[in-house]
């Protein structure tokens, strides 16, 4: 063995090599049977898309997947539960998560799942843009839709976890449930997911939900699994202490023997511990305007 070739490869990431890297954010890999929970999520959310009630496809933008579906719970002026999916924001789509509707639909929370377009066909900071765009819309549209437009709520799971701590600033966001999120671009610029995002420093600086922390946040309830890996654990746990040492109203729950996709489980049933969460958050929002 030569030299060369018995050099260790570079840390580039906390230690971490970039093969190392890569392994730290690949769920999929991470789950031995992560595509049947996939197979799993589409068949479930099938049937609820399948409802006379749901509204289907709902444009807000016009890029051919930013549109919404929309799952009333049935009530006048309810609260509404905007959720976004995840999938490292080049994978997936709305159609396979109306699934989690059922969960807030039971509390009479409308529940709002929305699509918007994939990298690499556009860049994150459209896709922030789209999501932002899609919250707008949606308040614009409250009485068209019967919904409260003064409780509206976000949440999202790994990308859809990030996209909802990036756009909390937004002025219908009353509260938010960053699930599993992604806090800190810096990892993901030097891994495989950079292949299709592209991320440059501009967009890390400013798109790092960890990195533009500011004096006022609406509260946000921050879940991410036990079971979960070590770097998705810290992305969440960082965030979660920058903020509060801000002294923001952002608490984490590490919910225990969840992974990365059983952990919708708790927003999917009406008495999971995240959509519990939910129907707090919307409760105390209304305490707190009296």
């Amino acid at each position: 063995m030569t030299e060369t070739s018995a050099r260790p490869a570079a840390a580039i990431y906390r230690g971490m090599d970039r093969a190392a890297l890569d392994a730290a954010y690949n769920n999929g890999a991470a789950v031995a049977d992560s595509a049947d929970w996939l197979a799993r999520w589409r068949e479930l959310s099938t049937a609820v898309r399948a409802s006379p009630r749901a509204r289907l496809d709902i444009p807000y933008g016009s890029r051919p997947r930013a549109r919404f579906d929309y799952f009333p719970a049935g009530a006048a002026r309810a609260p509404l539960f905007v959720f976004i999916h995840g999938g490292y924001w080049q994978r997936n789509d709305k159609d396979i998560f109306a699934f989690l509707a059922e969960g807030p639909r039971a509390h009479g929370i409308d529940v709002a799942v929305v699509g918007y377009t994939l990298a690499p066909d556009v860049r994150l900071t459209d896709i922030v843009e789209e999501i932002r765009q899609a919250l707008s819309v949606l308040r614009d549209r409250a009485d068209e839709f019967g919904f409260d437009r003064d409780r509206l709520f976000v949440g999202g799971w790994s990308a859809g976890g990030h996209l909802t701590a990036i756009v909390s600033g937004h002025p219908a966001f009353r509260g938010g449930l960053p699930i599993s999120g992604i806090f800190d671009l810096e990892p993901i610029a030097l891994n495989y997911l950079n292949e299709k995002l592209a991320l440059d420093a501009s967009e890390i600086a400013t798109l790092s939900p960890l990195r533009v922390l500011g004096d006022r946040s609406p509260p946000l309830r921050l879940f991410v699994g036990s079971d979960e890996l070590p770097e998705l654990r810290r992305q969440s746990a960082s965030y979660a202490q920058a903020a509060r040492e801000r002294g923001l109203p952002v608490a984490l729950t590490v919910l225990p023997a969840r992974h990365h996709y059983s952990i919708l489980d708790e927003l999917a049933r009406p008495d999971g511990a995240i959509t519990r969460a939910l129907v707090e958050l919307i409760e105390e929002s209304a305490r707190n305007r009296g």
